[in-house]
């Protein structure tokens, strides 16, 4: 900051002999031109924009890369597989629709799941998942250094199990390691991604793209989605919401709920403050403060971002008095998973062993799934539940070892127990004794 208040006295500093003061009058003497801007440094903001984004989008690495992400854990449907025939040509003609303005996404698909909540989901093309893929690869690291830490959604080095732990330290703090009352204000936003408004979100972005093909991809992006979400005739005339199930809807719902955590931290002052999504939670051992921030924030919601908070699932509450957190039971000493989260966690079990067997996906996957998912239920007291679950895999999908596992073993056998090596690599079948999920129960 000190340096770029150099730079800018200096700039302002030309033509001091004719005595031009930063609004062209002659108010400032020679001595005291720049006394204002020492005093007032912290008044002035500083924001590095960028305007030469198109040619890093449209770089065929750029797409290739895209392609890589947009294909993880997809690599038996068919859709990746027709695309991956002619790989090189296929992104080659992507990159010509980009750089001569001919792209246009197709309509996505969209279908009703109930697992419990109803939710539409919209399914995108699989060329536009590459292209969702190329624009994040390219504008969300310079969002994310925007993002407060306590913001852990769809985030590098962030996720569920990070905001838990997060959550357990503010707990402990604020309740003195669990010796005095500790409240939360827990509170999500109404519809929220049926309501963010396009207009807001992008002057929002526009503050940091100021490269005009750029924003051009992203309105055409946020253009292409269903109807009912896309215009509301009775109420403004602005565009709004976006699908669920883009990877551009979550980066973008981060970047429209970011102008929330500054408000919280800067304005509010609000320490023990975090956000999932579009949930988030403050911690406080005043009820009182608590209920004057929630009236703060939905005012802030209502005039600045066109949203509101849900008023059924805005409540303030005790710890340890039925409060649940990112699918937890949050008590004073320990949590339990909810049972409404372990019902998900069955039925995605069926539906995995259903894709497994026509050959739709591969047990990577699926062992993929359940290790995050195992060390997500590691913090609460689930190991029963684990040491049962890791059972029914092994049953579910006997002699079948994971890549993961096998090269966890070569890497033990290379460090530490040589004279294994010939054993297992003379024949890799030997490696379904394993138990594969023996770390986790």
């Amino acid at each position: 900051m000190a340096k770029e208040l150099d730079e800018l006295a200096r700039l302002l500093y030309v033509g001091n002999n004719d005595n031009n003061g930063l609004n062209g009058n002659n108010n400032f003497n020679n001595n005291a031109r720049f006394l204002g801007i020492a005093q007032h440094a912290k008044t002035f903001t500083f924001m590095k924009t960028y305007k030469n984004l198109w040619k890093e989008l449209c770089s065929y690495e750029n797409l290739e890369l895209a392609f890589k992400k947009a294909k993880k854990r997809k690599t038996l449907k068919p859709c990746v597989i027709e695309f991956e025939k002619d790989l090189t040509n296929n992104l080659e003609a992507l990159r010509t629709e980009l750089l001569f303005h001919s792209y246009s996404p197709n309509p996505p698909e969209t279908f009703i799941i109930r697992d419990p909540k109803t939710r539409k989901i919209s399914k995108s093309d699989f060329k536009d998942r590459i292209i969702h893929h190329a624009l994040c690869n390219v504008i969300e690291p310079i969002f994310d250094k925007l993002f407060i830490y306590d913001s852990f959604a769809n985030r590098i080095n962030k996720g569920s199990l990070k905001a838990l732990e997060r959550f357990d330290q503010f707990k402990n703090k604020v309740s003195r390691n669990n010796i005095r009352k500790c409240y939360v204000l827990k509170a999500d936003i109404k519809h929220y991604f049926d309501e963010i408004d396009h207009d807001i979100l992008l002057n929002i972005l526009n503050r940091k793209i100021k490269d005009s093909k750029v924003v051009w991809l992203i309105k055409k992006i946020l253009s292409n989605c269903p109807l009912s979400l896309s215009l509301s005739l009775s109420t403004r005339s602005s565009q709004r919401g976006m699908p669920l199930g883009n990877l551009t809807s979550q980066f973008f719902g981060n970047v429209y709920l970011n102008e929330l955590d500054q408000f919280v931290k800067n304005e509010l002052k609000v320490k023990y403050y975090m956000r999932y999504v579009d949930d988030f939670v403050i911690l406080n051992d005043n009820m009182e403060e608590l209920e004057s921030y929630k009236e703060r924030i939905n005012k802030f919601l209502t005039d600045k971002l066109l949203i509101e908070l849900h008023p059924q699932k805005c409540k303030i509450t005790q710890i340890g008095r039925n409060f649940a957190f990112l699918g937890f039971r949050v008590f004073n000493h320990h949590k339990l998973l909810r049972k409404s989260n372990i019902g998900k966690m069955r039925r995605k079990f069926e539906r995995l062993k259903r894709a497994y067997s026509v050959g739709t996906i591969t047990y990577d996957a699926i062992y993929g799934y359940f290790q995050g998912w195992l060390a997500y239920a590691s913090l609460a007291d689930t190991y029963g539940l684990r040491k049962k679950l890791g059972k029914e895999i092994e049953k579910s999908f006997p002699n079948e070892v994971s890549n993961t596992e096998i090269n966890r073993l070569i890497k033990y056998t290379n460090s530490s127990s040589m004279y294994f090596i010939p054993q297992y690599r003379s024949n890799l079948s030997n490696l379904s004794q394993l138990n594969t999920f023996s770390c986790f129960n």
